[in-house]
């Protein structure tokens, strides 16, 4: 789900998420099983939808249309009148007040048109009437989408639903929804196989700009269009897969057919972009960091092609004879042969730093990742540095500037990083920030100890400022045994890593 942020803190929901009582996709060989969710935990997920669709949640509770999917993944376990009243809260728009989710419609004037794929219902009545001509514009934009990621991307198609609807296309109903602050869902409905679903989608029936911060109506169908359409082509893959990984690459899609739109970029602050301490597959209800870490597969597409982020899905999906891998794993797996996951994570940690010099667009962004601290170094103060600790996919940048009694090409600045050992995955990546503009990049490497040494040029005359990023990029989890937190429901196993770091200014 995409939902608007204000100019303050709105919070943000998504359609996808789960319990953490409820099964999710895995790697065949994982090496601590999923936990078996038995009828208590299918009764409890039925409590929490029921509480959160009734506007009644308490702390701790998942957003309405996460607990809108995690009720459909549980209810093959509910019978008599539980099931019954979980298929209530489950129901579409046309089920009028059988939609508990409040998106029923209060009328029966309803219409619908078609395309080959898709086909979109609507209203004639009540405040769910779109404007004149607006369904079709809509229907217009979904089959350009289709084309996008299906014809031209490569992606599964949605899978057909049958009867539902009237026919087995992907529905898509108007509503208006942004009277709740939200753009539109796409719901996983009818299982197919395994973990892959068959759905449909509520969209807002205008788009009015008086409720969406002023966009043109057209600009945000278009991006809407683009991210929950792509909610549904996941479901062909896994329906269950981690909600980070979701919602991240459904927002990286927006770049992919609405590129000069840009309202994505409202998420930013949310992200790593804002705090790389916040680890990159952190969900958090109610959070934005899922949807602001787009930039993370922005990062890796610019180099490595869109068909990225089609690959890692694949590893990723439940469909038969797929490799049902946890979004992590099956992102470290593609990476083997697209110069690995360590080495390009920390490029990406130090990228954040200075967007502008690392993503086409990233000097539009007007934000980029804080310092965590600054030494000036003098011949009289000639060394600096701290003691800081990282948990898994997290970073922290360092910076260093000479002051102008280190002036003569033979200044130079040592670094040296003391990490935890290799087998938690500790990078190091130094930026060489020059007066005219340009910048030297290179990695510092670390032996099996964690430990590693560079030196580069600190001549004040020519050297603006020196930055070491020190990254966490460990992806080792104890899975199946927490929440939806992070990837696999899993406890990382390295976090909260000391990183020691010097820098000092020397003279060879």
């Amino acid at each position: 789900m995409r939902r608007l942020f204000a100019a303050t803190v709105v919070a943000v929901a998504t359609a996808t998420a789960a319990l953490p009582a409820l099964p999710t996709s895995a790697a065949p060989d994982t090496p601590v099983a999923r936990p078996v969710a038995g009828d208590q935990a299918a009764l409890r997920s039925l409590t929490v939808a029921a509480r959160v669709l009734d506007g009644q949640a308490v702390a701790g509770d998942p957003d309405a249309t996460i607990a809108l999917r995690d009720l459909r993944l549980a209810l093959p376990r509910l019978t008599g009148l539980d099931r019954q009243r979980a298929e209530s809260l489950l129901a579409r728009p046309t089920d009028g007040n059988r939609d508990r989710f409040n998106d029923g419609y209060t009328t029966k004037a309803t219409k619908k048109k078609c395309s080959k794929y898709v086909c979109v219902h609507w209203v004639t009545k009540t405040n769910d009437k779109p404007p004149a001509g607006w369904a079709t514009t809509t229907l217009e934009q979904m089959n350009k989408v289709w084309k996008k990621e299906i014809g031209g991307l490569g992606y599964r198609k949605p899978l057909g639903d049958g009867s539902k609807g009237g026919n087995s296309k992907l529905d898509i109903y108007l509503k208006d929804v942004g009277a709740k602050f939200l753009y539109g869902y796409c719901a996983a409905e009818q299982k197919k196989y395994k973990y892959t679903y068959a759905g449909y989608c509520v969209l807002d029936d205008d788009f009015d700009p008086s409720q969406f911060g002023g966009a043109a109506a057209i600009n945000s169908l278009k991006v809407t269009a683009a991210h929950e359409f792509f909610h549904a082509v996941q479901y062909a893959y896994d329906a269950a897969e981690d909600p980070w990984f979701m919602e991240s690459t459904a927002t990286w899609m927006e770049e992919r057919y609405a590129d000069s739109v840009n309202d994505n970029r409202q998420y930013l602050p949310s992200g790593q972009v804002g705090d790389p301490t916040a680890a990159l597959d952190t969900w958090v209800s109610g959070g934005g960091n899922q949807y602001a870490n787009w930039v993370f597969w922005e990062y890796l597409t610019e180099r490595k092609g869109n068909g990225l982020v089609k690959n890692v899905w694949k590893q990723a999906a439940t469909y038969q004879g797929a490799p049902d891998k946890y979004s992590i794993r099956a992102l470290s797996d593609v990476m083997k042969t697209k110069g690995g996951f360590k080495s390009t994570f920390a490029a990406y940690a130090a990228g954040l730093t200075v967007p502008g010099k690392f993503w086409d667009e990233g000097s539009e962004w007007g934000l980029s990742a804080p310092i965590g601290a600054t030494h000036n170094l003098s011949s009289t103060t000639t060394s600096g540095g701290a003691t800081v600790g990282l948990s898994h996919l997290t970073s922290r940048t360092a910076r260093f500037v000479p002051t102008s009694s280190l002036t003569g090409s033979t200044w130079k600045l040592k670094l040296r990083v003391d990490g935890p050992g290799q087998d938690s995955s500790p990078v190091a990546y130094v930026l060489v920030h020059k007066k005219d503009g340009t910048m030297a990049r290179s990695a510092v490497a670390l032996n099996k100890n964690g430990v590693g040494t560079k030196t580069v040029s600190f001549d004040f005359a020519t050297v603006a400022n020196v930055s070491l990023t020190l990254g966490n990029a460990s992806t080792r989890y104890k899975c199946w045994v927490s929440s939806a937190t992070y990837s696999c429901f899993g406890i990382p196993k390295d976090e909260n890593k000391s990183f020691s770091y010097t820098g000092t200014a020397i003279q060879p």
